[in-house]
This record gives C-alpha cells, sequence and structure tokens, in this order.
C-alpha cells in the first residue's frame, strides 16, 4: 500500500518529533508525506508515525523540501488533526525549558499541550461580541512607589517587570486584575499563573469584574478533560485574552503575549512533580524574556529567587513606603513559650499558648472580631518533644520517635516497633514532661475549644476547607495556605509550632515560614484598628524580625546573601542526581563539567524524597550534587542532558533521576 502513495508536491518531507520517554531519541525525524496528507500535515499538528516498527504519536515541527537523513524515508501514517496546537512560540519555550533543565522535548510537551478531545475540537467556536474597553480604576497601585509608572508602561505595550511586594490586608486578586485588564485594553493578551484553585477562583472572580466576561478563561487541572481541552482551545484559537491557571497554564498558548503574572512564588505547589521538574516561576520568565513583554512576580513575601531578579536588574522593585506599611500592618508580638508563662495561667497551659498570646484573643473575640490559629498541619500529634529543653523523646527498646495515636490513647506509642511508654523522662534533662512537636489542626482546635468556652471554633485543611467566614467572634484554627478570609479581617492570629517549621532541616525552611506567617498575618486587621498577630518564638530570630518589622525585601535580602557565601541557588546552579549507585557514578563518570564545577556526595537520597522513577525498591538510592556558577548553568544541564542520553542508549544501567535547582536539596 506504502508504495502506492503519492509524495506531496511541495515540501513532500515532515520534520518530526517523536513523543519518546528515553533521552537518547530526543530528536527529529524526517518522514514523507502523502499527496492527501499534505493540507493537512502543517507544522504545529498532531500524526502519527512508525517508529521501530510500532505508531508512537508525534508533532510536525516543519515541512521541507530535502533532508540530511541517508536512506529511505517512511511516510507519516496518520494526521491526528489539522489543528496546529503547537505553536512557534510554545515551541521555542518548550526548546527552553528542556534545554535549562536538562529534560526531553517529549516531557516538556507532555506538560505543555494537553491530550485532544476529538469531539471538543470538531465543535464550532462560539462568536463572540466586538471588543469593547472598560474602565478600569487603578488608584490602588498608587500606594506602591513607581505603582502609576508601571501602569502607564503596559498602557503603552512596554516590557516593565517588577516584584511586587504586597501590601498586608491588600486584595491582591484586585491589584492584578486591574493590570491585567489594562493590558488587554491595550491590545495584548495577559497570562497569570496562581498556586492552587482557590486562588484561581479568587482572581477569576476580580477579572470578570473588569475585563470582558467573554475573553477571560481559567485553566486547572480540576476541570474534566471535555471543558479544559475547550477553554484551552479558546485560548489556542485566540478567542482568550485573560489566561488564569496553575502551574501547567504557564504554557499556554497565548496569542500576542503582553504580560505574564505570577502570585506567590514561594508556594510548593508552583515546581512541577514530573520530569523534567520545571518551576512556574522559571518558565514563566523565560517566556517573558523571551517575548519581550512585561512581567510580574507579586506576593506578601519574597523569595530569594524573585530578589536575584530584582538584583540582577531584570526586574524592578514594587514597594510601598515603610509608612504604608506601618500603617496596614497589624501589631506583631513574639511571645517566648515559657513554662512559666503557662503556670500563670491555667487556660494558657491548656491551649498550648503564652497567656500574652490568650488576652490578645479574648480582646479581639470581645471585640466581636473573628481569631485565627494557623498550624502547621492537620491530624493529631506525629511525634512528642521534652517540654523542657525540646529533646525529641525515643523509644527506651528501639531508639523510634514516640507519638499520641489518638485522644483516647493511654501512653506514647513507638512509631517504629509499637511498644507503649506510659511513663516518660527526658534522656537529656530528665524532666518528665512532654509537648508535641507539632500538634495538627483538629487537637488544636479542641484544646482551643477548652479555652474559649462557650466560643465556635472552625477548622480549615485537608479536604475540609472553608473559604470565608463571617465578621463574629470564632476560633478559626486553619493549616497555612487554606486559611479563611474573614469579613473586616481577623482581630488576632496566634502563630504556632513555629520551632517546628524553623527548625526544619531544609534550604527554604526560613524562607517558607515567613511565607506563612506574613499569609496568615496579611489577613488580620491593622494596627490601628487593632488587629495584633502573636508568634510563639524567640524574638531574635532574624525570621521573626522579618515579620514584626513587616520586612520580607531584607530578608529575602538576607537570605540571597547567606545563600551566595555558601553557594546555594539562586547565587549557583545545582544539579541533584539520583539513582543506585552504580547508575550514578556510570552517568557522571561520562559527563564533561564546566571548568569550575564542584560534585558533592554521595549522601543517602533526602527523607521525603521520591524515589525515582524504574528503580527497584531493594536497591538503595543515593544522590550526587553538582554544582555550579550561574552562567554555567545551561553548561552544566547541556553536559548532563548528553549524558543522559548516552546512558539511555547504552541500556546498562537502572534509571537516573536529574533534577536542577530542586526545591528540596537535602
Amino acid at each position: 500500500m506504502t508504495g502506492a502513495r503519492q509524495a506531496a508536491e511541495h515540501e513532500p518531507i515532515a520534520r518530526v518529533l517523536p513523543m519518546l520517554t528515553v533521552p537518547h531519541l530526543d530528536r527529529d525525524f524526517d518522514y514523507l508525506v502523502a499527496a492527501e496528507q499534505s493540507d493537512d500535515a502543517q507544522p504545529g499538528v498532531r500524526v502519527k508515525v512508525r517508529f521501530h516498527g510500532r505508531l508512537v504519536d508525534a508533532f510536525v515541527l516543519e515541512r521541507r523540501s530535502d533532508t540530511d537523513h541517508v536512506g529511505k524515508l517512511g511516510w507519516l501514517e496518520k494526521v491526528v488533526s489539522a489543528e496546529p496546537v503547537l505553536t512557534h512560540d510554545v515551541r521555542r519555550l518548550v526548546d527552553a525549558v528542556a534545554a535549562r533543565y536538562a529534560g526531553t522535548r517529549a516531557d516538556v510537551l507532555r506538560l505543555a499541550v494537553p491530550p485532544r478531545h476529538a469531539t471538543v475540537e470538531k465543535r464550532p467556536a462560539a462568536a463572540l461580541e466586538a471588543f469593547v474597553p472598560a474602565t478600569v480604576d487603578t488608584a490602588g497601585w498608587s500606594a506602591y512607589s513607581g505603582g502609576a509608572q508601571f501602569v502607564a508602561a503596559l498602557q503603552d505595550g512596554r516590557a516593565a517587570r517588577a516584584v511586587w511586594q504586597a501590601l498586608p490586608g491588600e486584595s491582591w486578586p484586585d491589584r492584578l486584575a486591574e493590570v491585567a485588564a489594562v493590558t488587554v485594553n491595550a491590545g495584548r493578551s495577559v497570562l497569570a499563573v496562581v498556586p492552587d484553585q482557590r486562588d484561581v477562583d479568587r482572581l477569576h472572580a476580580a477579572c470578570m469584574e473588569r475585563a470582558d466576561p467573554q475573553r477571560v478563561v481559567a485553566l486547572s487541572a480540576g476541570l474534566g478533560p471535555s471543558e479544559r481541552y475547550r477553554r484551552w482551545l479558546a485560548v489556542l484559537r485566540g478567542d482568550a485574552r485573560l489566561v488564569i491557571g496553575t502551574r501547567s497554564a504557564v504554557f499556554a498558548p497565548v496569542a500576542d503575549l503582553g504580560l505574564v503574572l505570577l502570585w506567590d512564588d514561594g508556594d510548593d505547589s508552583l515546581s512541577e512533580p514530573r520530569a523534567p521538574y520545571p518551576h512556574a516561576r522559571e518558565v514563566a520568565m523565560l517566556r517573558a524574556h523571551q517575548l519581550r513583554c512585561a512581567a510580574v512576580i507579586g506576593g506578601y513575601a519574597r523569595t530569594a529567587e524573585s530578589q536575584a531578579l530584582v538584583r540582577s536588574g531584570w526586574a524592578h522593585d514594587l514597594t510601598a513606603s515603610r509608612q504604608a506599611v506601618r500603617a496596614c500592618a497589624p501589631r506583631v508580638l513574639a511571645l517566648e513559650d515559657s513554662a512559666y508563662a503557662q503556670e500563670r495561667d491555667a487556660a494558657a497551659r491548656t491551649a498550648r499558648l503564652p497567656s500574652m498570646a490568650l488576652d490578645a484573643a479574648r480582646r479581639a473575640l470581645t471585640s466581636g472580631a473573628p481569631v485565627l490559629v494557623q498550624v502547621p498541619r492537620r491530624g493529631y500529634v506525629p511525634a512528642l518533644a521534652c517540654a523542657r529543653c525540646r529533646t525529641i523523646a525515643r523509644c527506651r527498646h528501639c531508639t523510634g520517635p514516640l507519638s499520641l495515636p489518638g485522644r483516647d490513647a493511654a501512653g506514647a506509642v513507638c512509631r517504629w516497633c509499637g511498644r507503649e511508654e506510659l511513663s516518660l523522662r527526658c534522656v537529656r534533662c530528665g524532666a518528665d514532661a512532654v509537648r508535641a512537636v507539632v500538634v495538627g489542626a483538629r487537637r488544636t482546635a479542641e484544646e482551643l475549644g477548652r479555652a474559649f468556652p462557650g466560643v465556635a471554633v472552625v477548622t480549615s485543611g485537608g479536604d475540609a476547607v472553608v473559604e470565608s467566614v463571617p465578621a463574629r467572634p470564632a476560633v478559626v484554627v486553619a493549616t497555612p495556605g487554606v486559611e479563611p478570609a474573614a469579613d473586616g479581617g481577623y482581630g488576632a492570629a496566634l502563630l504556632l509550632d513555629s520551632w517546628a517549621l524553623l527548625g526544619r532541616q531544609d534550604l527554604r525552611a526560613a524562607e517558607d515560614t515567613l511565607r506563612r506567617w506574613m499569609a496568615a498575618a496579611a489577613l488580620v486587621r491593622s494596627r490601628a484598628d487593632g488587629g495584633v498577630v502573636a508568634v510563639v518564638a524567640e524574638s531574635a530570630i532574624p525570621t521573626v524580625q522579618a515579620l514584626i518589622r513587616w520586612d520580607p525585601v531584607g530578608h529575602a535580602d538576607a537570605e540571597l546573601d547567606a545563600r551566595t557565601e555558601v553557594g546555594l541557588p539562586p547565587a549557583v546552579h545545582m544539579a541533584a542526581v539520583d539513582g543506585t549507585s552504580d547508575a550514578v557514578n556510570a552517568l557522571l563518570g561520562g559527563v564533561v563539567l564546566p571548568d569550575g564545577a564542584d560534585l558533592l556526595g554521595p549522601v543517602d537520597l533526602p527523607v521525603g524524597v521520591r524515589r525515582p522513577a524504574g528503580v527497584a525498591d531493594e536497591h538503595p538510592v543515593i544522590r550526587m550534587l553538582a554544582r555550579v556558577p550561574r552562567h554555567d548553568g545551561l553548561a552544566l544541564s547541556a553536559a548532563l542532558r548528553k549524558a543522559s542520553a548516552v546512558q539511555s542508549a547504552r541500556h546498562d544501567h537502572e534509571p537516573v533521576r536529574i533534577q536542577i535547582d530542586p526545591l528540596h536539596i537535602g
């Protein structure tokens, strides 16, 4: 049958990228295009090709009149759809992301282009009414130094880039919706990326009020495949000019992009858990750089990566004056969680809070306002520690960590061997009192209910997320990221178990802790309106000081300096190579690293990090780190990418996972 085919008269060769999973086949292949396929087989469309005897999906990259292949070419088996789903801009972005993260283009394309839904694709698009620019009030941006000039730059279509420090109490969806609407009115498109569905819903609602609702589209993983593909097609076909979504939306095929918005770039959910593990912030900034368009990274707190963009001059600061910050911020108190303070107040002892924190909560409740209590996690106590010196309580038989399995437990139980300990005594200081390393939302709610009898207690976390609470007395216990908004703001916020957050063995522990605290504190009324935030921590800790002064920029600047001094990202680029010892050593043995590169390790795979896919459970996994200066980042990625392809072609070792600048280095 193939012998009877007639090749296309013009440009009879299609250069395609097969969607193959192995690194050594991440390259283009040429196929002949039949005459009857020629009209549909255009760059960007999905096709089927025969590769090593099996049909595989592929994308047409270009049509050509010649080939550099020596030998006989195969034929395109099928044009799946004539819809050009891979645009030129997205293809450039995919190439850049694969190069930046030492990955394959096929893996990036799986993140960028959703699966086809044939019924939706064949359905004609709804006709849109003529676009009428809406009047946008941008007075809210005048509170920020350079805010008016930034809005003017967007109106003029200039590529202004900023890291925006939102004021406490600021309605960030309204501010982002305003600059998005200004950009759309100027004839350009906007792409906004936020951490989760709650943020998508809030920003979408704000944008619908300020821009043409027909041209606003929200993309998120929660949509069904049919609806998600329908909305994605509206973006591809140019019907949507303001696109909002979670991390995967950063690849959306937005036409004539004029502004990229990113909110809360420190949130872990913006880091892709699938290969090649890109971060939405880096992809968004790559896209803004490629297209020479405007960009904004916003948040109540600031990451070292965002501060590095400001320090390099790529973006400028968009901050309010200290006077404006003091006017909007609540009063912040750092309180010692001492045994002496709890001895003076039985309720404080019951609720694990210093008396001053309870007093602030009582005043807020008396004034008719709700009180927010932020705890690090849900559930019951996962581990115990000495109440005096904080030494972790361990089993006498196997040294495993002890925990309380539930509210009715008679004693502590070892999490390793299961033995019960009815009497506890600290091996370090001899004290017989224990406390929770982290007490979850449910247990905290029970304790606070006893401390504030007669007051409603609301919990928000996990699957039971509360969106908002009314302006009446209530104690709201929430985990970070799902704190409900309160009508008129909270009267007080209590931040518990801070030492458990700050004491994590994590590069980003201080940065992430401040981000969580500021997100909660931003929901509290200003100092002038009686708002108080009580953080149970030592006031001398720099992260606590940054919260007291409400100085996220200073904290990020100090964090960046500290990482520069010890050679950690973003001051350098670092690759984590995970796999069996033989596989990792074989891969790194074939890598030609840039001059000045450091190899660190091997070490055991950090606790909490997933094992690489394809490695048998019985094989131990190690991690090696490769560190280079920032200007050698692409060279490092290219070297690892090449070595990975060579090892993949040999088939003599188990898979190795490569992550560039991973969130958790360990």
